[in-house]
């Protein structure tokens, strides 16, 4: 597992990317926002929910690999993980109405049907549960069970780069002249972002764009499990980078070459140049966090980022609250930058300790669990 612990330190670098953004947007006042600590705040903010989604389809690719290996079926193997992202999505419909019963009286109805990060995650699960499965090699016996896996994961980086691609291309149009209106608001949201506001945001998680992320960190999963990444896993993480530097790069160069395959062209919040753009930040980021796990000092000791990675979902659910809700530790809209970030030394540490009771929670009740059944072993 040490590994991969590049997964949890990339996960933990998106919980504290995501505390900090939060954190300043709540609690700056008015003339604090104008400062260049909330400008590079909210640059920072547009990395969470991409890592998030990058990392998912990563850890899905790691499952679906090691189901494969122990034999399931395609079919068995897409009911557990989609079975998965329901469970995600369902957390995320529960998250929306406890958010909605803390909030009552000054929340509208309409925000139980938003469509929130923990939505796009499960739905993007889903999602890659049914492309694994039609991608897969159709027979699984154990004499041919080797080249079935190679053959489905070869396919399965073909289909999650194919659609990564689609969903970017796709996206332009559906959020301007190919706009859904057939549908109710609660569905057209899922596919633009609409909510009740008359035109798509950018500040919600639909599934165009946002599900392309989830799709491209399965195909780079699927790369990593390669017999050539096993091998060379440092090269093979060079090359990641080294992709990421030229994706960054071409999407510069496209933005400006004047070519427009759009009526309305938004290079910030639909475009694909910018897409690819991000995607390139991620693969760079990736080299980067592995290189500090396998090289730096990340796993000599205690890392508080790693830990919070193993309770991503634990911490991105309470610090809500304890920011934005009814708890929220500091007056909102009225800190200064300095206030503000107190505020945010606190959201760390407190979450870092509900990590920590969480997972040795977790640990002494596995231990017990050993130790009962134990016996009935003997």
């Amino acid at each position: 597992m040490k590994r991969l612990a590049y997964i949890d330190w990339m996960r933990g670098l998106a919980c504290v990317l995501m505390f900090q953004t939060h954190c300043y947007d709540s609690w700056l006042s008015p003339e604090a926002r104008k400062s260049a600590a909330f400008a590079w705040s909210q640059l920072g903010g547009t990395l969470p929910a991409p890592l998030f989604l990058f990392l998912s389809g990563i850890s899905f690719a790691l499952v679906t690999e090691r189901l494969r290996e122990k034999g399931l079926s395609p079919s068995a193997i897409a009911k557990i993980t989609i079975r998965r992202g329901a469970e995600i999505f369902a957390l995320g419909l529960l998250f929306r109405l406890q958010e909605y019963a803390l909030g009552y009286r000054w929340v509208p109805w309409t925000d139980l049907l938003r469509v929130d990060i923990l939505n796009m995650l499960g739905l993007s699960m889903m999602l890659m549960g049914v492309l694994c499965w039609v991608s897969a090699a159709r027979r699984m016996e154990t004499s041919r069970a080797r080249p079935q896996i190679v053959v489905s994961r070869a396919r399965g980086i073909l289909a999650s780069f194919l659609a990564a691609v689609v969903v970017a291309i796709a996206t332009p149009f559906l959020w301007t002249t190919f706009r859904p209106l057939f549908l109710p608001w609660p569905l057209e949201s899922y596919i633009n972002g609409v909510h009740v506001l008359g035109k798509p945001q950018y500040w919600l998680f639909p599934i165009f764009p946002w599900s392309a992320f989830a799709f491209v960190g399965l195909a780079v999963g699927f790369v990593l499990f390669t017999h050539a990444a096993k091998r060379y896993e440092a090269l093979i993480f060079l090359v990641l980078g080294g992709t990421g530097v030229l994706a960054c790069f071409l999407s510069l160069k496209l933005d400006g070459s004047g070519f427009q395959l759009y009526p309305v062209y938004d290079y910030w919040h639909t475009s694909p140049n910018f897409l690819l753009m991000r995607c390139g930040i991620l693969l760079i980021i990736l080299f980067c966090v592995y290189s500090w796990c396998r090289w730096g000092l990340a796993q000599m000791g205690f890392s508080p980022i790693i830990q919070l990675g193993k309770t991503s979902l634990l911490v991105y659910w309470v610090h809500i609250e304890f920011v934005y809700g009814r708890f929220s530790i500091l007056p909102k809209h009225q800190s200064t930058v300095l206030e503000a970030t107190v505020g945010l030394g606190i959201i760390f540490l407190s979450m870092l300790l509900l990590s920590l009771f969480r997972t040795n929670w977790k640990d002494r009740r596995a231990k017990a669990e050993k130790l009962a059944a134990e016996p009935a072993l003997t």
